[in-house]
Parts: C-alpha cells; structure tokens; sequence
C-alpha cells in the first residue's frame, strides 16, 4: 500500500489526472540526502523565494550539498495510484522516474498489473486554440 503524500512539500512531482476512461494520481517523493541525512533534495531556491525548475542539480534543504539531475532521478521513483483504462482495474504501482518516448511523446509509463497495457503520464501542454465566436457557441 503506497502512502500518499500530505503535502506538496513533500514532493518533487505530483499530478492528478484523468486518462479516457481512467483515472491516474501520481507523485514523486523528495529523498533524503545522503551526505547529511538530515535535509531533503530539492530544486534550488532562486532569488524570488521559488525552486528553480531548470537548474541543473538538485540541492540538500540543510547542508547545500547537490546531485546532478540525472544522479538525483536515479533514486527516485514515481509511485501511481490509478484506475486502468484499458480494463478498469484499480491499483497501485511504482515506476522509475524517467521520461520514455511512448507513440513519440515523452511519458512516464507504468503497467496495469492486471491486463499489463502499458499506461502513460505525458507532459501536460497549455491548450493554444484561441476561442473564436464559433467555439462559443
């Protein structure tokens, strides 16, 4: 039984999402460090007070100490709660964290545990169809 998180601070990653006819809510934990074991990993804190999603490395919240991005997803995984739309089995399951082409879109992919159809997470993208009179309508 997977432990979902409390709080956003908690994660590295989180989305809930519907997918056709299933359901998936997905979400990577922070790790502890493992030079201090005290702090977690995080994105750094740029000057607005914000993670800096596009930094290079990932950095311990009480010593500083930092991983390379790649160094640092290695050890994480994305853990799923979802409901399959292929058969509509409901579980739980945990995946590397790490983006793999799936019919040419970058996903993260996991496996109903009972019909094996594989199932993916893709990056969400901003709709850029503007509303004509016509869509209103």
């Amino acid at each position: 039984m997977l432990k979902k998180p409390e709080s956003m601070d908690e994660c590295v990653y989180f989305t809930n999402r519907d997918i056709g006819s299933g359901r998936a809510m997905a979400w990577v934990y922070r790790k502890q460090c493992p030079k201090c074991s005290e702090g977690v990993m995080g994105k750094p804190i740029n000057k607005r007070g914000k993670p800096d999603k596009k930094a290079p490395v990932y950095e311990c919240t009480k010593c500083h100490h930092q991983m390379s991005n790649e160094e640092a997803e290695k050890i994480m995984q994305l853990e799923v709660d979802y409901k399959c739309p292929h058969c509509g089995f409901e579980g739980q399951t945990a995946t590397e964290y790490e983006r793999k082409s799936f019919q040419g879109v970058q996903s993260y992919v996991f496996e109903c545990q009972k019909c094996k159809a594989k199932i993916p997470l893709t990056k969400k993208l901003k709709d850029t169809k503007k509303k004509g009179k016509e869509d209103i309508q």
